[in-house]
């Protein structure tokens, strides 16, 4: 597969490097230094052993190959290739991630919505302007015709001076949209502007002074004129997409601000549960805020496997959002998730479809259909959705290397998953269980004995068949549950 990093793309078929500016002239040496970088981006690579590895057979200076560094830094950002003194050097540009042919090729505008900038004087007014900036990521995340970088990975700009251009090079995009938002009583203020980063061209710019009431229609607005401005980069006709008016409540609203801060991560999600009750409390008929809470109210079952009550529990809460508006994302994403565990295959393929029909540019949404993908031993398809996850949210590591890992392993592809694993700090027990099969699918039977240790040391007190139990029969199809089952026992009675 090619390799993308930032602005820039590796096409190892072709031995080509693209760049903003198209086909950058590179050397066959200079090629296959930066492919080895890019292939071990965690690593600092000496320089013997890219000496053995590019000139193989061949006595060369060490010159030569300062030389070539040379030649690389001149076409990417000095800052791409680090030098490690006494030892060589490593990638410290953007994670690469692999890409298709077909990802590769695509031509769509992408763009990224940084924070807008709270500048009421008061932190706690950090929800607000976070708020409006993920609205307005999701709107315009519905549009098929742009690739829109997700919350997480924008937000790491935030509070931060930002230079577009170098944004665009981090995060592998070509437009940046920046703003302000100052609420003050019943007054909110928006400025917004859309800039090329890459030509540094300002393309668009606007404020608005209203009641606060006019918020959603602000929000409709910028997001309709950044979909007319790039649609005419990518000849495209959108037409207006306005939505309805999710809410009369403005109290209902703040606090379904404040549960979208705390659910876009991970550690915080459940934190979102009494904000999201109290927004559906106060507008009963508010279907955004009921369809974030069944997908809280699903994802609970992650902390408590056997419990499958969170499971129907969010299904009856997702089908209340769906009855109030049949389009909400979010909603088809809780119900595909519940019967996902519940292994209701053919229902949970329905609604993970609509969901990403409804807002093709969400990470969650693509991640959770490529597990998905992978109970239902679709391995290498979900491969391609957790890469076209990682393309709009390059930030979140640790979440990719999990879900890869697992995809990896089912596929059978261990070395490449069991590198994954070794990349995360932690490695969720989930992940163990696979790490125990490709080791002992390799041959490193002490390896796999040693995360054997670990599993058992997390789950004390537990057998290993209750293990097993817990953390793959309920996941994989039957053949690839009784395959991992036997090469457990194996390993256990190795030891």
């Amino acid at each position: 597969m090619d390799l993308q990093f930032g602005n820039y793309r590796l096409r190892r078929a072709e031995r080509q490097l693209l760049g903003p500016q198209g086909p950058a002239e590179l050397s066959a040496r200079s090629f296959d230094i930066l492919a080895m970088l890019l292939d071990r981006p965690d690593e600092v690579v000496g320089k013997a052993e890219l000496l053995d590895a590019i000139w193989a057979g061949v006595v060369v200076e060490e010159n030569t190959l300062q030389v070539h560094v040379s030649a690389l830094r001149k076409l990417l950002p000095d800052e791409m290739i680090a030098t490690v003194h006494g030892r060589g050097y490593k990638y410290a540009g953007p994670r690469p991630f692999a890409v298709t042919a077909d990802a590769a090729a695509s031509s769509r505008p992408s763009i990224a919505i940084l924070p807008f900038d709270n500048m009421s004087g008061d932190p706690e007014q950090d929800y607000f302007s976070d708020g409006i900036t993920e609205d307005i990521i999701a709107e315009l995340g519905k549009y098929k015709e742009f690739l829109v970088i997700a919350r997480n990975s924008s937000f790491q700009f935030r509070g931060k001076t930002h230079d577009p251009a170098d944004v665009a090079s981090k995060l592998g995009i070509q437009y940046v949209v920046e703003g302000s938002v100052r609420k003050i009583g019943n007054r909110v203020r928006v400025t917004v502007q859309l800039t090329d980063a890459l030509s540094t061209a300002h393309i668009w710019g606007e404020h608005y002074d209203r009641e606060l009431d006019d918020i959603f229609a602000i929000q409709d607005e910028i997001t309709r004129m950044i979909a007319a401005r790039l649609a005419r980069q990518a000849r495209t006709a959108i037409a207006s997409r306005a939505r309805a008016r999710p809410t009369n409540n403005m109290s209902a609203y703040e606090s379904y601000l404040r549960a979208l801060q705390l659910a876009a991560v991970y550690d915080t999600v459940l934190e979102a549960e009494p904000f999201l009750r109290q927004a559906v409390k106060l507008d009963p008929q508010f279907a955004a805020a009921h369809a974030m809470l069944s997908f809280v109210e699903s994802i609970k079952y992650y902390w408590d496997y056997n419990n499958p009550g969170h499971l129907h529990s969010g299904l009856e809460i997702a089908k209340t959002a769906l009855g109030l508006d049949p389009d909400e994302a979010y909603g088809h994403l809780a119900t595909g998730f519940a019967h996902l565990y519940l292994r209701q295959f053919r229902q949970a393929e329905v609604s993970l479809d609509r969901a990403l029909a409804l807002n093709p540019n969400d990470p969650f949404i693509l991640s959770i259909r490529a597990i998905f993908l992978n109970h239902t031993d679709r391995p290498e398809q979900g491969l391609d959705e957790i890469a076209e996850a990682q393309r709009r949210d390059p930030y979140a590591v640790g979440w990719y290397d999990d879900f890869r890992g697992v995809l990896l392993t089912t596929a059978g592809r261990y070395r490449e998953a069991a590198a994954c694993y070794a990349k995360m700090a932690t490695v969720t027990p989930w992940s163990l269980i696979r790490l125990i099969i490709c080791h002992s699918e390799l041959g490193e039977i002490r390896q796999a004995q040693d995360a054997l240790a670990k599993v058992k040391a997390h789950y004390r007190g537990m057998s290993l068949d209750q293990i097993i139990d817990t953390e793959v029969d309920f996941y994989q199809d039957a053949a690839v549950c009784s395959r991992y089952r036997a090469i457990l026992d194996r390993v256990d009675k190795a030891q």
